[in-house]
């Protein structure tokens, strides 16, 4: 009996008692008892949070609305440069979809041993010196629309999805009373159609090279603002609001929306001014184009015909041409001596400024 009485006391009293050591040894700690030992403190929000009555200094208001402000400053920077339409240093979208073909064709040449073929470029001995009559400023234009027509091909061949919105489908807006063939959204335009569409476009209102390039930098950055693609249910609509756009910021006699209706003869001026709103809105009316900017584009496009084989024409430099560009360049260097007077005249009147208010203040 003593030793089943025994027995039922410790069934019991072991438990409570080691429940007992055990919260006597593990105590609750509080933020004082908190060693840099025992780990961190995990403060509860209500800790955090300022008594009534009382409030940040405004020293440190004013750091907070300052650090905000910086923290959006570098956040909108981070985004602008990584903009190619709008970054200088930026990469044009074109140029890297381009690339993944480049890469296939130089391994399919390299892989079944296929030759370049026929050097088909013309290159500069002693005796002649071959030049193109494309620059920066002037361009040449048939060379241009078909760089900015193949940067297109890329861009629609290399896409990543089929993003797009129902004011560019040109199933719902079309541009013609043709039907609209049922796999509009699913083939692929060839170059050649791409190359026609604008053509003629440009031959009709009558617009410059300059305005092609101005073209293409509006086109990527409608797809990056918007996050879209130019695919093929859309890529004639967006081609023609960028062309739209481009003609009335760049050229100083700005085809209107109407003339755009007597070369496509089947859309309404109704459609293309809503078309034109719609653009405006999804480029957060951000037209500017940075002299910068362009020139990356215009070499990008340089280098997209090299890797394609579409070279610009080129001419043997005669006595002309020779007297041309030098006229040209002796031009700009006179320009460039002149920004550099004015330059130092600005800076040699700021001195003196400097200078007569060190002397008054030693007066005064």
């Amino acid at each position: 009996m003593g030793g089943s009485v025994s027995c039922c006391s410790s069934g019991e009293t072991p438990k409570i008692s080691r429940r007992e050591v055990e919260l006597e040894e593990c105590p609750i700690t509080t933020a004082e008892d908190v060693s840099e030992d025992t780990g961190t403190y995990l403060q509860h929000i209500s800790d955090r949070e300022l008594p009534d009555g009382e409030c940040l200094s405004p020293e440190i208001c004013r750091l907070h609305v300052h650090l905000h402000s910086l923290c959006l400053y570098v956040v909108a920077e981070l985004a602008q440069e990584s903009n190619p339409s709008d970054h200088p240093r930026a990469s044009t979208l074109f140029l890297n979809k381009s690339q993944t073909d480049v890469r296939e064709k130089r391994k399919s040449n390299y892989l079944n041993h296929m030759s370049p073929g026929l050097l088909t470029k013309k290159y500069s001995s002693c005796s002649t010196i071959f030049i193109d009559d494309s620059t920066v400023s002037q361009p040449n234009l048939k060379s241009t629309i078909k760089c900015v027509a193949l940067a297109i091909y890329y861009h629609i061949k290399n896409r990543d999805s089929n993003r797009s919105l129902e004011i560019f489908d040109e199933k719902k807006h079309p541009l013609s009373r043709e039907k609209v063939p049922d796999d509009y959204a699913v083939v692929d335009p060839e170059h050649k159609l791409i190359y026609r569409f604008i053509r003629t476009l440009f031959s009709s209102a009558q617009l410059t090279a300059e305005c092609a390039i101005v073209t293409l930098v509006y086109l990527e950055r409608l797809l990056t603002y918007a996050e879209m693609d130019i695919c093929p249910c859309n890529w004639k609509r967006i081609v023609l609001g960028a062309i739209l756009l481009a003609s009335k910021v760049w050229d100083d006699q700005a085809v209107w929306n109407v003339d755009y209706c007597q070369i496509l003869k089947d859309i309404t001026v109704e459609d293309m001014n809503e078309m034109e709103r719609h653009f405006l809105e999804l480029l957060q009316f951000n037209i500017n184009v940075p002299a910068s900017v362009y020139a990356k584009y215009y070499f990008d496009l340089r280098s997209l015909a090299d890797e394609n084989n579409l070279s610009f024409p080129l001419e043997p430099l005669g006595n002309k041409r020779a007297q041309k560009l030098e006229a040209i360049s002796r031009l700009c260097e006179d320009k460039y001596k002149d920004m550099c007077k004015n330059a130092m005249r600005r800076s040699v009147s700021a001195d003196n400024l400097i200078g007569v208010k060190k002397s008054n203040a030693v007066l005064s």
